[in-house]
């Protein structure tokens, strides 16, 4: 168990990390119409920039909890961390959609490591009659991030260029993995837990291949849209019920 001190100093890192993944949820909401001019995105890329990053988020919870109890908390924290902040880099100086979106992906891995495994450590680091108030911290700071994040974004889109809205998450990862290295004890789960990796993947896949046909119908429409167009521009032969 850490010391008095020490515990809620890595818990405020653990708050400010967590603080920033909300904000990172919502904060983009505000730059889509900048982003549409300056990365000249279609409609499917500007829901690819904010779905990429929910979409991995949801994908890789499970498998980071499960990681974290195997491999130490504590070093996939500050990994995840390390991962946030040079995502968050990338998404700032994105030059075309797809770079944005790989970035936005890769985002949302860090943050996927950081949400499973930063409410796991409250019990190592506090008693059970501390940790109702621990937890308590650690949520509200979750939770502040997604109504801040509009307001923060447009704020920082009429002061900055909108990679600021991306950059603010670097000085709070390299805050968070300081205090993380000097005041976390590490930990492990249950350390003996069966990994299914080919589960995990057809998961992930499956759900990654569902929301990509929903956004894309979103542009392109349904089959019976396709068939239309295509007739309309001579691409596809008529239906025997046309003829």
């Amino acid at each position: 168990m850490a010391t008095s001190t020490s515990r809620w100093y890595a818990l405020a890192a653990l708050a400010v990390s967590t603080l920033a993944i909300g904000l990172d949820t919502t904060v983009l909401s505000v730059a889509l119409p900048t982003l549409a001019r300056d990365l000249h995105a279609s409609t499917g890329d500007l829901q690819w920039f904010t779905t990429s990053y929910l979409l991995v988020l949801a994908a890789t919870l499970l498998p980071a909890g499960m990681l974290g109890d195997r491999f130490g908390r504590k070093r996939m924290l500050i990994a995840a961390l390390a991962v946030f902040g040079a995502a968050s880099l990338a998404c700032a100086y994105a030059q075309s959609a797809g770079q944005l979106i790989a970035a936005r992906a890769a985002l949302g891995l860090g943050a996927a490591v950081v949400m499973a495994l930063s409410g796991a450590v409250l019990s190592v680091l506090f008693e059970r009659a501390e940790r109702p108030r621990a937890m308590a911290v650690w949520v509200t700071a979750s939770a502040l991030g997604i109504p801040l994040g509009p307001l923060l974004g447009g704020w920082l889109l009429d002061n900055f260029w909108w990679g600021a809205v991306f950059l603010i998450n670097v000085p709070v990862v390299l805050l968070g993995i300081v205090a993380l290295a000097v005041w976390m004890p590490e930990s492990y789960g249950d350390r003996t837990r069966r990994f299914d990796p080919l589960g995990i993947v057809l998961s992930a896949a499956g759900l990654v291949a569902v929301t990509y046909g929903i956004i894309e119908a979103g542009g392109r429409g349904w089959p019976g849209g396709w068939r239309k167009a295509r007739r309309a521009t001579g691409q596809y032969p008529p239906s025997p019920e046309a003829a």
